[in-house]
């Protein structure tokens, strides 16, 4: 059943000290306010944190298959089709065959693709800086340390 709070605010003094403590509930509920945060940031630009991945990957590791970017990614590979194909709609990326391989397609970011990830970058900057108000920068790095840590942790265990 998803929480209340998807559909408005919850009164903190209505929940429980004990879900207000649990380390698990407060990443979960943090995540959705970035999620929602980033979300709406993006959409502002018509894109999507997908779209958003493949081409912040695309810059910073050059051409690749869609399998290799799936891979970088995260997202599924049948997911990255759609993400892809919108991104070649919009002139943001262009797929031709791979001259080593013909049976798969290379990825490129274009000029148009450079200049609007440009863009999106201040916006998921913008995002960071909504989501991450209430800390001091000191407190963001930690938090940010932290989290990279549990990440670390849990990707190898």
């Amino acid at each position: 059943m998803p929480e209340h709070d998807r559909h408005g605010p919850i009164d903190p003094a209505a929940v429980p000290a004990r879900l207000r403590s649990l380390p698990s509930r407060l990443i979960g509920r943090t995540a959705l306010h970035a999620d929602r945060i980033s979300h709406a940031h993006l959409a502002t630009a018509g894109a999507t944190r997908w779209q958003y991945a493949a081409l912040v990957t695309l810059r910073d590791g050059g051409p690749a298959s869609q399998a290799q970017l799936s891979d970088r990614t995260g997202i599924h590979r049948s997911d990255m089709v759609a993400v892809l194909a919108a991104l070649t709609e919009a002139g943001h990326v262009e797929r031709a065959p791979d001259p080593t391989d013909r049976r798969r397609n290379v990825v490129t970011l274009t000029t148009a693709g450079r200049t609007h990830l440009r863009d999106l970058d201040r916006r998921v900057d913008a995002a960071q800086t909504d989501l991450l108000a209430p800390l001091t920068p000191p407190e963001r790095a930690e938090l940010i340390r932290l989290l990279r840590r549990l990440d670390d942790h849990h990707r190898t265990h």
